[in-house]
């Protein structure tokens, strides 16, 4: 495999994070356009300065990107729709970093955004994919916690893991989330409240899934010298990873695509795992944490139990996880909940974290996965980011 090209000289900036709400009246298109108006505000740019962008979200209706230009009143040169769920926000980076490198675009706005009327999580459920409305739908099996309660048990009766060692990660996230403004978790989590939590589906129960909600995430894609014009914050892009229906050989998923590609993640960065000062996972439920920690390298396959007992994952702690909450403590905004990690990320390198600032943090790596079939989530990538 030949050596992928870097990305220098093309950064991004202007993380933007629309305040999340339990249940919504407004549709994606208001929180989509919140976003974009609040990151071009924070650049100080203007909708005619955008000639790209890129937009994710599972509630548009009939919507895609395209009918959001006229929508908006944009005219991009270079436009992307990505319906990767809990991947997008690394994807987006990395098509738009390309856009941009190429120059087909030199602003490019990423945005992603979800809205949340009561039921709408139910009905969205009923025609996710062509699985879920032919196979597990009609089955009463819908939703992702009958197939992550598999993906657990699996993993539990394999490596060893217990309900406490996916305690230890929830508790972190709630703690670091406490001083976020716009985490909907807002109480300290205790142990003994986590594993007296309600059942949902054995063995995951409610601590462990991710609650639905409305709200927006957006950053801004652009080369170097603009950002620097600007007065922007920036962080630069070291390395980026993608892969789809990894190791479709598996019986049962334990193990991403991420354990495909993460040599060349690190080899592209010019890094080790050792060398990641702050990790942003994609957190719907513990145990997909738990199997980033080892395709990523920071520890070896089914060791991550004995990982998560020997290191703190708070914002303070000797390995910061998750630091704005993630989507467990914070909400899943649909998909704006792929970009959660990496609109945290970017706000920690660049010294504007609305909760707990990880001292002298340098580089950051971010994880995504989404669409959930049955037994596997089909997208995964990963991102480093550097401080400038």
């Amino acid at each position: 495999m030949s050596r992928r090209a870097g990305y220098e000289g093309v950064v991004v900036a202007a993380p933007t994070t629309i305040a999340y709400e339990r249940y919504s009246i407004h549709d994606a298109h208001w929180w989509i356009g919140r976003a974009l108006r609040a990151a071009l505000a924070a650049a100080g740019a203007r909708p005619s300065d955008v000639d790209g962008l890129c937009v994710s979200s599972f509630s548009l209706g009939a919507d895609t990107a395209v009918g959001l230009t006229q929508h908006f009143g944009l005219s991009p040169r270079w436009l992307d729709h990505i319906p990767m769920g809990g991947a997008c926000g690394v994807v987006a980076l990395r098509r738009a970093a390309r856009a941009v490198q190429a120059g087909d675009a030199d602003l490019v706005a990423c945005v992603a955004g979800d809205t949340n009327p009561p039921d709408s999580f139910r009905r969205q459920l009923t025609g996710f994919s062509r699985f879920a409305t032919d196979a597990t739908y009609p089955y009463a099996a819908a939703g992702p916690n009958g197939s992550f309660a598999l993906l657990t048990d699996a993993y539990m009766r394999k490596h060893g893991a217990t309900r406490e060692d996916f305690g230890r990660l929830c508790i972190a996230q709630r703690q670091n989330a406490l001083a976020v403004p716009h985490a909907l978790m807002k109480r300290p989590l205790t142990m003994a409240q986590y594993l007296a939590a309600r059942p949902i589906a054995d063995p995951v129960a409610l601590f462990d899934c991710v609650m639905p909600c409305a709200g927006a995430e957006a950053f801004l894609v652009m080369r170097e010298e603009a950002a620097r014009a600007q007065g922007l914050a920036y962080a630069q892009i070291r390395a980026t990873i993608e892969r789809h229906n990894a190791f479709p050989e598996d019986p049962i998923q334990q193990r991403g695509g991420w354990a495909m590609d993460r040599d060349e993640l690190y080899a592209m960065a010019g890094t080790t795992p050792d060398g990641i000062d702050i990790f942003e996972s994609y957190d719907d439920y513990p145990v997909i944490i738990m199997m980033q920690l080892e395709d990523l390298g920071f520890c070896a396959k089914g060791e991550a139990p004995d990982f998560v007992r020997g290191h703190d994952f708070t914002v303070t702690g000797d390995f910061p996880h998750n630091t704005s909450g993630g989507q467990l403590s914070v909400g899943q905004a649909g998909a704006a909940g792929g970009y959660l990690g990496l609109v945290e990320a970017l706000r920690q390198l660049t010294g504007q974290a609305l909760g707990g600032q990880v001292k002298d943090a340098a580089t950051a790596l971010i994880s995504g996965f989404g669409m959930i079939n049955y037994d596997r989530g089909l997208c995964t990538g990963a991102a480093i980011l550097g401080r400038a």
